[in-house]
């Protein structure tokens, strides 16, 4: 990048239109000044004299250059050191079956869960530029989505490729945290945290979720838990002996005693979103508890460039000089 340190002489080009309005009103100079008239013209019609007359223009293009050296050109070279936030943190998602049901709304249109909990879970990855972040499905069991990575662009694709149905059916709450905070046991980030939200009961897996947040606990994780969904019946799509897909009024349940005594143990907090609306709220609530203050630093190194203006400037000038006295000088 080509910066200036003085950009304010960079005013002076517009001093040199002027000049060369004035320069040209007093008409050209002349190549020899001699009383008889006859002998001047004849004199005027030489390529000699011809360029006698162009030689003051060159004092223009002179004026140029010396201005644009005086401002001094400068390459910029900049470098900027961002550490990282000290916050590593596992996303650990329900994908079972229930996630399906169609009691949220996106962009005011009916959606499912997932969908809407994808939508949510991206801006707050995009909130967070500076935390390495991972992501963990589970149904009936857990599968690893994306490692801790600082690479945002994949974890946003590998986010948009999680779905409903891709393992065998369930909640395996207990086996999810386990599997979170194994990601987590090696990390020596400053904070480690799991935000994990569900919609049911854990009814698969062989982890406990007491003692899957034990465990968490022991090794200074905080885990954030979130139920998401209408308390109650909800619509859940499903298809039919003859294939047809409808929807059916269904009982859904979350055990919100067990979330919250996992976030109780690790020393975090529990939150129930029944909208959209309350999902985001929560999630901006986590962003703002686990913020850390990023320190950046930044190095610029200038070269100076203004020797590319001076020397043909200066070049110029003794070429004008030099055809001046010689071979275009004027005669008295």
């Amino acid at each position: 990048m080509i910066t200036f340190a003085h950009p304010q002489l960079l005013w002076l080009f517009l001093l040199l239109p002027a000049v060369a309005f004035l320069r040209s009103r007093r008409g050209p100079g002349a190549a020899v000044r001699y009383a008889s008239v006859g002998t001047a013209r004849a004199v005027a019609r030489t390529s000699r004299a011809r360029l006698g007359q162009l030689l003051p223009y060159l004092r223009l293009p002179v004026a140029a250059l010396l201005i644009l050296a005086l401002a001094r050109p400068q390459t910029a070279h900049a470098t900027s050191k961002i550490e990282a936030s000290g916050v590593d943190m596992i996303l650990a998602l329900d994908v079972s079956g229930s996630m399906q049901a169609l009691d949220l709304r996106l962009d005011g249109q009916r959606a499912d869960r997932l969908a809407v909990v994808k939508s949510v879970v991206s801006q707050f990855i995009a909130a967070r530029p500076n935390d390495r972040i991972g992501i963990i499905a589970f149904a009936g069991r857990p599968y690893l989505v994306s490692p801790l990575t600082l690479d945002h662009d994949w974890l946003e694709k590998s986010l948009a490729r999680v779905t409903i149905g891709t393992g065998e059916d369930g909640t395996a709450i207990g086996s999810a945290l386990a599997a979170s905070v194994n990601r987590l046991r090696h990390s020596d980030a400053k904070s480690k945290i799991v935000v994990l939200l569900t919609d049911g009961v854990n009814n698969s897996g062989a982890v406990e979720p007491a003692l899957a947040a034990k465990a968490a606990a022991a090794l200074g994780v905080k885990v954030y838990t979130i139920a998401v969904g209408a308390e109650g019946r909800a619509p859940i799509p499903i298809v039919d002996d003859a294939g047809h897909k409808r929807i059916v009024m269904g009982e859904v349940d979350v055990d919100e005693q067990a979330l919250r005594g996992i976030a109780s143990a690790t020393g975090a907090a529990f939150f129930r979103a029944t909208d959209t609306d309350s999902l985001v709220a929560i999630y901006q609530r986590i962003d703002a508890l686990e913020k850390t203050v990023h320190i950046m630093s930044r190095f610029e190194r200038h070269e100076e460039q203004f020797a590319w203006a001076a020397f043909p400037g200066i070049a110029l000038l003794i070429a004008e000089i030099g055809l001046g006295a010689t071979a275009l000088r004027r005669a008295p």
